[in-house]
């Protein structure tokens, strides 16, 4: 064996460890973002009670040419600290929020704080089971799946 050698292969080894690790956090990253913004319900009048409809009326949430999709919108990905501010932003499909997700997930690295936010001041309301359509909210159903998400990136990883 090589003087040094073992020490390179360490070296190596250690290097290709933290790139695992860094890609695991990638993958997860995108994955639990993916499933917060798609279980996040789009506002649809059709299916608002008459009390929910005033109230958003008074709000100016809603009235002519209203287009749902704000509380998708308004998911935010950060590391090292939360989100403060409140988009505004329409996203009724989530794919322009899941892109921004994916962009900066690229950059993101094993070990460092990630946090996910979203502002509105109705998002706790919907994660508590306010919508028919997310009755277990986003948040603590995605938080079930977390090590589901996981697993997959890191059986996604290149052998």
């Amino acid at each position: 064996m090589a003087k040094g050698s073992f020490a390179l292969n360490i070296r190596k080894f250690a290097q290709r460890a933290k790139e695992n690790a860094d890609e695991v956090v990638r993958r997860a990253v995108i994955e639990i973002g993916d499933s917060l913004v798609l279980r996040t319900p789009v506002g649809n009048p059709k299916h608002w009670d008459a009390d929910f409809k005033e109230a958003a009326l008074k709000l100016g949430w809603y009235g002519e040419g209203y287009t749902g999709g704000r509380l998708r919108a308004n998911w935010q990905l950060q590391a090292e600290s939360p989100a403060t501010g409140v988009l505004d932003e329409i996203d009724p499909t989530g794919e322009p929020t899941r892109a921004k997700f994916n962009t900066l997930a690229a950059s993101m690295q094993a070990g460092g704080l990630i946090y996910y936010s979203n502002n509105l001041p109705y998002a706790l309301r919907i994660e508590d089971g306010y919508s028919k359509r997310a009755p277990e909210g986003m948040v603590a159903v995605t938080r079930d799946e977390f090590r589901d998400y996981v697993r997959k990136a890191i059986r996604e990883l290149p052998k």
